[in-house]
């Protein structure tokens, strides 16, 4: 299977959530998906609903950096040269001081960053060779400012938003195109875990369609909903004595 016509992304965490929803909707735009994930049976029944041949599955997990390399590898040789990348998959575990586990934190910046850095040492190369290509990678707007019980989460996702706005400039030097999405709160399994109130939440579908319409735009930073990033971004420029008032409010 190696088109050239062909438009080819390979999205990273596509067995659930927003990577699940944008497999989805971009074979609807017609692309082929490469789709990866830890678990066989999402990848299975996400194939199963879809056309014939446009979403290939191969089983990956991101911390996993020998199996990265070989899985795009295996995806080079199914699918051609990947046009697109889009780094999606992480997770989330609440680490309040009260259980300060250095292995959660671990296991989570081995997902949510190594997994990213992983993914984006096999193919920043490859783009910058060929002076072509789009990378996307998902964040969070919680990397925004550290809140209360995501010290770990909020911690990952703020050390990949600095590093995309490290390698944008030097990227664009190659005509590579970053561009970094931070959802606020959106309806997936691991959202589904959270036992407090998640202000302006929305689908995975409705997430998808934001990120596909601003991976088509130039910006940099596609940041949603618009409700929740505005007090998320006042909150950069509060002072600490506000900032910690707001956040004291926020412990239970």
């Amino acid at each position: 299977m190696n088109d050239q016509s062909e438009k080819r992304v390979w999205i990273t965490g596509a067995g659930k959530g927003i990577g699940r929803a944008l497999s989805k909707l971009m074979v609807k735009e017609g692309w082929v998906v490469a789709a990866t994930s830890r678990t066989k049976e999402d990848l299975l029944s996400l194939v199963n609903e879809c056309p014939l041949n446009t979403v290939i599955p191969f089983p990956l997990d991101v911390s996993n950096h020998k199996k990265t390399i070989s899985t795009v590898r295996a995806i080079e040789k199914t699918l051609g040269q990947i046009d697109l990348v889009i780094l999606n998959a992480g997770t989330h575990t609440p680490v309040p001081a009260t259980n300060f586990s250095v292995e959660q934190i671990r296991n989570l910046m081995e997902i949510n960053f190594m997994g990213i850095v992983h993914g984006l040492s096999e193919v920043i190369p490859k783009f910058i060779k060929e002076k072509r290509g789009h990378i996307v990678v998902v964040a969070s707007l919680a990397g925004y400012r550290g809140l209360p019980s995501a010290s770990a989460y909020g911690a990952s996702k703020a050390a990949i938003i600095n590093m995309c706005e490290a390698l944008r400039p030097e990227l664009l030097e190659h005509n590579v195109r970053l561009s970094l999405i931070n959802p606020g709160f959106v309806e997936t399994p691991l959202t589904d875990k959270n036992d407090f109130e998640m202000p302006f939440i929305i689908s995975a579908e409705e997430a998808a369609k934001r990120i596909l319409a601003g991976i088509g735009s130039k910006k940099f930073e596609i940041a949603f909903p618009k409700r929740l990033v505005f007090p998320m971004t006042l909150l950069k420029f509060l002072p600490d004595s506000l900032f910690f008032a707001l956040t004291k409010k926020m412990l239970k």
